[in-house]
């Protein structure tokens, strides 16, 4: 049971962007698709222990959230007596066959999680909103989990979400990868908060640990996720590749007191090769595209560091 569990969690965490993603597409609503996702994990939780786990967990989860919106929506009309967007929308991608864990249906989509990145990091959201939204729609921390991370209460970290959350309705932030003439200013606000949470956790600000493993985990996932889904940007592999080159050395920068030891002084057979070997690999490939910027800059001079004896 608890390994069962244990791959639920898993399961969640790791398909949670992509979900979710999906669903404040369809529902317009980060409130609304937040509920359905975990209605649908605590559907999981009973159902898959009785008839096993599904072969394809994230497409049951994803269909279960999406069959949880139509039963908003359904119940909203039965109390308004009207069809608002929501059920227009959702009901136009389910129509009348029986209900099917295990249909494909409505699969989000990369797309999905670049409009979410870019939603989460607008400029109309302070930073850290912009820092607390990405790690819970895409980074799938629970807010107890970003507000440990972040040393405040859970009800601070609570409300900040909610404010962030509510600023996007009523400013009627687009849900949209900006136009082309944006994008580049944009995206250096997409990199420059993963960038952040990534250093709050190599370089931690507070707490009794140098380093909140954590943080710099969740960072270099969603810098993945945006080399990913823009392969062809050089800052986006910069930026992976100087937050692994970093990482590459967690073991290392601290001694058994929690001090920090200097580059030159840390044992290198603790640092971690494969990071290197693929920072490495990264940053050739982005400084192949003749197209300088920051974070490829930063992490040709990590790779230099890294590959000396």
């Amino acid at each position: 049971m608890d390994d069962l569990r244990a791959t639920i969690e898993s399961v969640f965490r790791n398909e949670a962007g992509r979900i979710i993603a999906g669903l404040i597409r369809v529902s317009q609503s980060f409130d609304v698709a937040e509920e359905a996702m975990q209605d649908a994990l605590a559907a999981a939780l009973v159902t898959w222990p009785v008839k096993g786990l599904p072969d394809n967990p994230a497409a049951w989860i994803t269909a279960a959230a999406h069959r949880k919106l139509v039963d908003y929506a359904r119940r909203e009309r039965t109390r308004r007596d009207n069809e608002g967007q929501l059920q227009y929308e959702i009901e136009s991608r389910h129509t009348a066959p029986p209900f099917s864990p295990m249909a494909a249906i409505n699969i989000p989509t990369e797309d999905d999680r670049l409009r979410l990145i870019f939603t989460c990091c607008h400029p109309a959201l302070n930073e850290e909103a912009q820092i607390a939204l990405t790690l819970r729609t895409l980074g799938g921390l629970t807010t107890s989990e970003i507000a440990r991370a972040f040393l405040v209460p859970e009800p601070t970290l609570a409300q900040r979400l909610v404010r962030a959350q509510r600023k996007i309705q009523q400013a009627k932030i687009p849900y949209e990868v900006p136009p082309a003439g944006r994008l580049p200013e944009r995206l250096r606000s997409v990199r420059a908060v993963i960038y952040l949470i990534f250093n709050e956790g190599y370089a931690a600000s507070s707490g009794g640990s140098l380093v909140r493993r954590e943080l710099c985990a969740e960072a270099i996932r969603l810098a993945r996720i945006l080399a990913e889904m823009m392969p062809d940007n050089p800052e986006n592999m910069g930026l992976l590749s100087l937050m692994l080159l970093h990482d590459s050395r967690r073991d290392a920068r601290a001694d058994e007191d929690g001090q920090l030891v200097t580059l030159e002084e840390q044992d290198r057979t603790r640092w971690h090769h494969d990071q290197v070997a693929e920072g490495i690999r990264l940053v050739e490939r982005a400084l192949g595209r003749r197209s300088l910027g920051p974070y490829q800059l930063q992490a040709a001079i990590a790779a230099v560091h890294a590959e000396a004896a």
